[in-house]
C-alpha cells in the first residue's frame, strides 16, 4: 500500500494571516485548493513574540522613521515551520531579484515555498542571513506589506501544478514560456466594430498561424520588451540577432 503524495504547500509567515487565502481561494486557484492539488498554511508572526504585548518590531538601530521587524521573533516564527522537506525560504521584498517564469516553474516544480511577508520598513537584515532568506520582488514599487506579493507568487506557482489547468498547453504557449511576450488572441464575432480577426487566423493552415504567432510575438517582445529581445538566441544560418517582425495588431 503506497501512501499519497504530499501535495505542493505554501507556507506564509505573516501580520496579517486574515488575509489569506483572498483572491488564492476562488477559480482555479481556489478550485485546486479545495480539491487538495495545493495547501496554504497562513501563520500569524506574532504568535512567536514573548512578551505579553506581542510586540513584533521595534525603532531601527541608528534612527530614521518607522519600524522594523526584530529579528529573534522572526527567527522563532521561521523555526516553528517544518523545514525538513528542504523547502525554499522566500522574503517578499522590493530589492530581491526581480521574479521570473523561469523561477516560478522551480518552485512549482518542488514541494511548495516558506514565505515571508515583511511590513513597516522591512525586517532585521540578521534574520535574512541567519536563516538564508531568498530575496523575491514582483516588480519596481513599493506595496504596505508582502502578503499580495505572496499571494502573486503564488498564483503564478498554483496555476503551473499538475490538474490545476485544463490543458497542459495553456501553461506552456503563453507570455514567458519561450522569453517573448505571447502573441494577439482574437475569437468570436469574426468582426468587431470594424476590426475583423486576421486573416490567417480563419485561413485553416495550422503552419501559417504558427508562423504569424510567433512573427507577433517577437514584435511585442522587441517593442515592449527590448531587455527580453535581447537575451534572445542569434539566428542560426547568420549568427546576427533576429531581426523582428513589424507589429500588425494595433498598438
Amino acid at each position: 500500500m503506497t501512501s499519497e503524495p504530499t501535495p505542493w504547500r505554501a507556507t506564509v509567515l505573516t501580520l496579517f494571516p486574515e488575509m489569506f487565502p483572498g483572491p488564492l481561494g476562488i477559480s482555479l486557484a481556489g478550485k485546486a485548493l479545495a480539491s487538495g492539488l495545493w495547501a496554504l498554511e497562513a501563520r500569524d508572526i506574532r504568535a512567536s513574540a514573548t512578551d505579553k504585548h506581542r510586540s513584533v518590531d521595534d525603532t531601527p538601530a541608528g534612527g530614521g522613521p518607522g519600524m522594523v521587524l526584530r529579528a529573534d521573533v522572526l527567527a522563532a516564527a521561521i523555526d516553528a515551520v517544518d523545514a525538513s522537506e528542504g523547502r525554499p525560504k522566500l522574503v517578499m521584498s522590493p530589492r530581491g531579484r526581480p521574479l521570473t517564469q523561469a523561477r516560478v516553474a522551480e518552485l512549482a516544480s518542488g514541494p511548495g515555498p516558506l514565505i515571508v511577508c515583511g511590513r513597516f520598513e522591512g525586517i532585521d537584515q540578521r534574520v535574512i542571513d541567519a536563516r538564508g532568506l531568498e530575496e523575491v520582488s514582483i516588480g519596481d514599487y513599493v506595496l504596505s506589506g508582502g502578503e499580495i506579493a505572496a499571494m502573486t507568487l503564488i498564483d503564478a506557482c498554483v496555476r503551473l501544478l499538475p490538474g490545476v489547468m485544463g490543458k497542459l498547453a495553456s501553461g506552456t504557449d503563453e507570455s514567458f514560456s519561450d522569453g517573448l511576450l505571447e502573441y494577439p488572441q482574437y475569437t468570436r464575432p469574426q468582426a468587431f466594430e470594424g476590426r475583423p480577426i486576421p486573416d490567417v487566423l480563419i485561413s485553416g493552415d495550422h503552419a501559417k498561424v504558427a508562423k504569424w504567432r510567433l512573427a507577433e510575438a517577437e514584435a511585442l517582445t522587441a517593442a515592449r520588451r527590448p531587455d527580453l529581445w535581447a537575451e534572445r538566441p542569434k539566428a542560426p544560418e547568420s549568427g546576427k540577432k533576429r531581426k523582428p517582425p513589424k507589429i500588425t495588431t494595433s498598438e
